[in-house]
């Protein structure tokens, strides 16, 4: 009964970073693979979310003062101002409020502009509305926006606009220069920008996140999506929202009531404790994060990968594999599982250009199998063990494997 599945359902196969993350569980190796943090989310969070639960918010529930409390932050970090009644609709974390948005937005046809490298829950989300995606490559080794790239991969048929900043993998956040391109780009072409901003709290080196919606003829424009699970260390709660003008939050809200229902009630609860943090935490937060990336960019630089571009904002590196190395991103990833026991992400699952090898290597891609992610929101002592099983076996994993390979 196989052919029996939707075209969009054969397309789609296990996601790579979830099977990594598995295959370290099997294995007993360190976890750098996936993006979800293996310390204590904050005892007040907990707290209120089992106080929750014992005072029987436990049905069905739409929590309002989450709306309040989120009106109240894009006033304060951008200036925006937002009907907390008609503009933000609560869903199952930011990949439902991203996937809301898309299919709020999109007809079969329509083309959808994204960088590369990128998360690759956009493109399914693109695919399952009948969407076409449409890919600019982001320049390494800084990442950088080509203007002309840019404007150049829109048409008449262009939706919509997809921007993750801080972003991942790669670390970067957005300039104003740039944003600046991108807005000027949807108003020209009169499209939709849908933005994930989940890591919005997490930026280094007081480099300041900006909302693309708080550009000049943005807000009109813009689908915000966000969630607690990053800036709160709550990954399995699911509690995230789209902000955006009522006509679009409308639509969102309308998709996720049919699919969801609702957010889980307990945890929306304790979402508004989350929301009311003092910037104190956000400062602790990113002086934490950023003590973690110091820490891994020092040790993945140590064992001879090439960081040329130190991340940003986010909670992750892009590194390139040593010189010489001649071992593809897989490959080497199976090696780092197999001889030290520390899992991380081959970087090709990121890129999406349809081009074969040779092609790839004619037009200055074949950069797309030279990186891996490497998730630094671990424990100092998970990262100080994977410390330890690096070094330790940094000879085998590092120029010996391309001695042996060639």
């Amino acid at each position: 009964m196989e052919h029996k599945l939707s075209s969009a359902a054969t397309t789609f196969t296990p996601s790579p970073i979830q099977e990594l993350s598995h295959l370290a569980q099997r294995s007993n190796a360190i976890n750098l693979a996936e993006g979800f943090p293996d310390f204590p989310a904050p005892s007040h969070l907990k707290n209120s979310a089992i106080s929750a639960i014992n005072s029987d918010f436990n049905q069905y529930r739409h929590v309002q003062g989450i709306c309040d409390h989120l009106a109240k932050i894009m006033k304060e970090m951008h200036d925006l101002d937002f009907d907390p009644q008609t503009d933000i609709a609560i869903c199952c974390g930011q990949t439902e409020a991203f996937a809301a948005a898309v299919f709020a937005i999109t007809d079969r046809g329509d083309e959808v502009v994204l960088f590369d490298p990128s998360y690759e829950t956009y493109e399914g989300c693109i695919r399952m509305a009948g969407g076409i995606s449409v890919y600019v490559a982001l320049e390494p080794p800084h990442w950088t926006l080509d203007p002309d790239k840019f404007i150049n991969s829109f048409t008449a048929r262009t939706k919509a606009v997809i921007l993750n900043s801080p972003h991942n993998p790669t670390g970067k956040v957005f300039s104003k220069d740039e944003l600046e391109i991108i807005a000027g780009a949807c108003c020209r072409w009169d499209c939709v920008a849908i933005t994930d901003e989940v890591y919005e709290h997490i930026t280094y080196n007081n480099k300041k996140h900006i909302s693309l919606a708080s550009l000049p003829g943005m807000q009109e424009r813009t689908i915000i999506t966000s969630s607690l699970s990053k800036t709160f260390s709550v990954t399995g709660w699911r509690v995230g929202w789209a902000i955006a003008p009522a006509f679009f939050a409308s639509a969102i809200r309308n998709i996720h009531v049919k699919i969801t229902d609702s957010a889980p009630a307990p945890f929306q609860e304790a979402a508004l404790t989350a929301l009311k943090s003092p910037p104190e935490y956000f400062e602790k937060l990113r002086r934490e994060y950023e003590s973690k990336r110091d820490y891994i960019v020092h040790l993945i630089a140590g064992i001879g990968f090439q960081i040329k571009f130190k991340p940003q904002g986010s909670f992750f590196l892009f590194a390139e594999l040593p010189e010489n190395c001649l071992l593809s991103d897989v490959e080497y990833v199976k090696e780092l599982i197999k001889q030290a026991g520390v899992v991380a992400v081959p970087g090709c699952g990121f890129f999406h250009t349809s081009l074969s090898p040779e092609k790839l290597s004619q037009v200055g891609c074949n950069y797309q199998k030279r990186y891996i992610r490497f998730a630094f929101c671990k424990s100092s002592a998970t990262l100080a063990a994977a410390a330890q099983k690096l070094t330790k076996l940094s000879d085998v994993i590092g120029c010996v494997i391309a001695g042996n390979s060639g």
